[in-house]
């Protein structure tokens, strides 16, 4: 194992670890690496509305599932000879595929045609001479086992600059047995379990028309990525498989998820720290814990959060909606320019959510405020059903409050029976525009943050 390898290794194994750590429940999504273990997160910040994709821009070319014209076309089976009888390693013929069309000078396809594959461990490494496309038109099964494993690795691809993986075929993750075994809510020294697809470091990269499944632990990693795009990408799995959530973003740059369908057992998309210029657009999310953002200042030296965009969304009976969370008496950071616009919610609960106290498991002492500052956060055109009581719940930092807030044409009814629904506020003084129902910041409890 090279230099480069090894340090890729160490820090998948540091990621999974500390993300164990800050999940005390399911429901947690802070999968937040120890510091050091991710890259400097480079990337100028978006002008305005620059993250969102030029239109049209999502789309790769037409008939973007066919080799790109005048590509090498490497058939794993034809050429080297794979077996689609789901007792023979795909590992062989796939890593000689991958080693020869990553040594081309001209850009490769490598096929995995319909049928139903074993595959035991694949590390796709680069630098690659062009640029390589997978087709993976039938299923790749992992060993159900967790015991087949000895890293959280299972499908990683590491280094590359230029990749497309398409072609409608599925990963499958074989996940039942482990969720069993998995103590990582309660136990921060548990065992760590492999992730369906890992992108480490890699660049330029279109994700398209593939569905992961029934992973044993998150289903997709990125990490110190930039320029990486999930157009029409399934994940599937389960409302109770633990820790299974949809994509996790750690330090990475230009991450777009577009007309994607997560359903899984945690957050259906969880940003750690470092995450800039992400683009959520017509996802589908339910069953999971929502869509979120942290949880932040768990470490040191955590990188900021700027640039995340989440619209024309809807998210139906999950645990969350969209949120923000931050441990208190822990590590400083900020996280800014965070906007939600235009989402359905469908029986969700704690729609909209900004929790600068999280302490599952009473890890932490809530009465040290968080050393997080939030600022730049808009939720707009929000509406659909809660339920919780609480629908709008904004507790933020009361030695850093959050700034510059906004809320707009928030319509979120409460189904449940009594009273209906509330919207708290703690050291935030929201700008208010449109229809607010429920009527802003009127709960008790409430803490209007002074000007």
């Amino acid at each position: 194992m090279g230099v480069e390898q090894l340090k890729i290794a160490v820090i998948s194994v540091l990621l999974v670890f500390f993300a164990s750590t800050t999940k005390a429940q399911p429901a947690a999504g802070g999968a937040q690496p120890a510091a050091g273990a991710q890259p400097a997160a480079g990337g100028a910040q978006p002008a305005a509305g620059g993250a969102q994709p030029a239109a049209g821009g999502a789309q790769p070319a037409a008939g973007g599932a066919q080799p790109a014209a005048g590509a090498a076309v490497l058939d794993v089976v034809a050429k080297f000879g794979a077996k689609a009888d789901e007792q023979t390693d795909l590992n062989p013929a796939l890593m000689n595929a991958w080693k020869e069309a990553c040594a081309s000078p001209t850009p490769t396809t490598i096929v995995i045609p319909k049928g139903t594959f074993l595959l035991s461990k694949a590390e796709l490494t680069g630098p690659c001479k062009a640029r390589v496309e997978i087709q993976l038109q039938g299923t790749v099964k992992a060993p159900g086992d967790p015991a087949a494993f000895k890293t959280p690795d299972w499908i990683v691809f590491s280094n590359v600059v230029g990749l497309t993986l398409n072609g409608g075929g599925v990963i499958d993750g074989q996940g039942p047995l482990a969720w069993g075994k998995n103590t990582c809510a309660k136990d921060k020294f548990c065992a760590a379990l492999p992730v369906n697809l890992r992108f480490n470091f890699v660049s330029d990269a279109i994700i398209q028309d593939i569905t992961t499944k029934d992973s044993k632990q998150f289903h997709v990693n990125i990490l110190g990525c930039k320029n990486i795009k999930f157009i029409k990408f399934i994940v599937s799995a389960p409302g109770d498989s633990a820790n299974t959530d949809g994509i996790h973003i750690g330090r990475s740059d230009g991450v777009s998820i577009l007309d994607t369908t997560i359903k899984t057992g945690d957050d259906c998309i969880s940003l750690g720290d470092g995450s800039k210029n992400v683009t959520v657009i017509g996802v589908t999310c339910g069953p999971g814990h929502g869509i979120s953002v942290g949880s932040l200042g768990k470490w040191k030296n955590e990188e900021p959060v700027n640039g995340v965009f989440v619209r024309n969304c809807t998210i139906s009976g999950t645990s969350n909606g969209v949120r923000i969370k931050s441990w208190p008496a822990a590590e400083a950071g900020t996280a800014s320019d965070m906007h939600f616009e235009d989402i359905t919610m469908d029986n969700v609960g704690n729609p909209i959510l900004v929790d600068q106290e999280y302490c599952p498991w009473n890890q932490c002492n809530l009465k040290a405020p968080s050393n997080v500052k939030l600022s730049k956060i808009s939720f707009k055109n929000i509406r659909g059903t809660s339920s919780t009581v609480e629908v709008v719940k904004l507790v933020c930092s009361k030695s850093l409050p959050c700034e510059e807030v906004d809320l707009a044409d928030i319509d979120l009814a409460f189904k449940g029976p009594g009273a209906p629904g509330v919207s708290q506020c703690s050291h935030v003084k929201p700008k208010l525009a449109g229809k607010m129902n429920p009527p802003a910041c009127t709960a008790e409890g409430t803490k209007i943050a002074a000007n």
